[in-house]
């Protein structure tokens, strides 16, 4: 059983992705949406809600750990891993690896505020691709629109166009350092253009996680769903989500 977490709604993004991979596979998707959003918070705070929710995930015997939160990896790579039973797969190593096979020299990378703050996408990035140059930009406005379901229109394009204002000309591609982020890609992709590659680390992700667990395509394909938050409307906002993405994803 494979188990999956993030702040919120973002995290099924990734879901979308082990799930075109691993149909049969079984999943515990945990959504701490009671902390919701993760960006604006401490950095001492979201290691203690990391802890508690690695724990929680051990706890229902998953065989891995498929991160689905960068700020929560963020946090983890610049202080440290809490100790967890079960293997984990961290997205921000899973970018480096897309950037690295992609061979891109000017990188952007759009996040929350906590993710930028602690620094671990230029550190990964530096660390395993000499010479490259790494551009943060915080996108505190998007998490909140994705959660209440704004992904399409003026206002979510809004958005979207003011993140892409602080970034440079010339970059070569910009990495989704937030996993909500992909939904409004239809955006992304038309303010910067065609030559601007857009990269998702939840693909490799989900490629990392059915290179580990061949084995849990064995299950009945069956996803349990769990929210610290109001169960009755993350269901709700779960059926609309899970329904569009395959469409959302068809293209990558």
């Amino acid at each position: 059983m494979i188990g999956c977490f993030d702040s919120g709604l973002g995290g099924l993004t990734v879901l979308a992705r082990i799930r075109q991979l691993l149909p049969t596979a079984d999943v515990v998707f945990f959504a701490d949406q009671a902390h919701v959003p993760y960006g604006d918070r401490p950095h001492a705070e979201l290691l203690e809600l990391l802890r508690k929710n690695l724990a929680w995930l051990d706890a229902q015997g998953v065989d891995a750990i498929v991160m689905a939160c960068n700020t929560s990896c963020a946090v983890a790579e610049r202080y440290g891993w809490p100790v967890a039973r079960a293997p984990i797969l961290d997205l921000i190593e899973s970018a480096a690896m897309a950037v690295e096979r992609g061979e891109f020299r000017r990188v952007g990378v759009v996040a929350t505020a906590a993710t930028v703050g602690a620094g671990s996408y230029g550190r990964t990035l530096r660390a395993r691709i000499s010479g490259i140059d790494v551009v943060e930009v915080p996108a505190p406005a998007l998490v909140p629109l994705v959660e209440s379901g704004t992904i399409q229109g003026a206002v979510a394009r809004a958005a979207v166009a003011e993140v892409c204002a602080h970034l440079p000309l010339d970059l070569d591609a910009l990495i989704y350092g937030c996993t909500h982020y992909p939904v409004l890609e239809p955006h992304f992709a038309e303010i910067l253009g065609d030559g601007v590659t857009l990269v998702d680390p939840a693909i490799v992700q989900a490629q990392r996680a059915a290179e580990l667990l061949a084995d849990a395509s064995a299950g009945n394909g069956r996803t349990t769903f769990v929210t610290s938050g109001d169960d009755r409307a993350f269901r709700s906002s779960v059926n609309r989500m899970m329904s569009a993405l395959p469409t959302m994803l068809a293209t990558r």
